[in-house]
């Protein structure tokens, strides 16, 4: 017997109140579509997992992109100005590991999340096409990404 395959799943979409404001994005559907695909999820909250508490402040990427974050051209920061790149850089590398540990090349990820947002992100407190940091990073090494909303029954 084969061991099942595995999908990271940002963890807000499994049920976990992880978001910045202690809420769970809960997604039925995507639960439902992981089950029927065969795909045994992997929660994953990179801003947890990077240091961050629950709940935290709100953060976005400062000026430009995701990528500018990871090649250290620019900054995430709290609505406060609070720069926490490093946390976000942290929950980033940590969910490249995990998905090296259980061989995962799939994640499911929280929609414009300036972690985890694959197609649409915070940039200057604006949603704006791009990805997250997350998402960024997961990208750069081959894991394909894709951007769930959540909150689906």
């Amino acid at each position: 017997m084969s061991e099942k395959r595995r999908a990271l799943v940002s963890a807000c979409l499994l049920g976990r109140e992880c978001r910045h404001d202690a809420r769970a994005n809960t997604d039925g559907v995507l639960a439902r579509e992981l089950a029927a695909q065969g795909l045994v999820p992997v929660p994953f909250c990179p801003e947890e997992h990077g240091g961050l508490g629950t709940p935290r402040p709100p953060a976005w990427i400062e000026r430009e992109s995701a990528a500018a974050v990871l090649d250290g051209r620019d900054r995430v920061v709290t609505d406060a100005g609070r720069d926490v790149t490093l946390e976000f850089v942290r929950g980033a590398q940590g969910a490249l590991d995990a998905c090296r540990a259980h061989g995962i090349v799939q994640a499911f990820l929280k929609a414009r999340s300036p972690s985890c947002g694959s197609s649409h992100t915070h940039v200057a407190n604006q949603v704006v096409p791009g990805r997250g940091v997350t998402a960024e990073l997961l990208e750069r090494h081959g894991i394909a990404v894709t951007s769930v909303e959540g909150r689906r029954e």
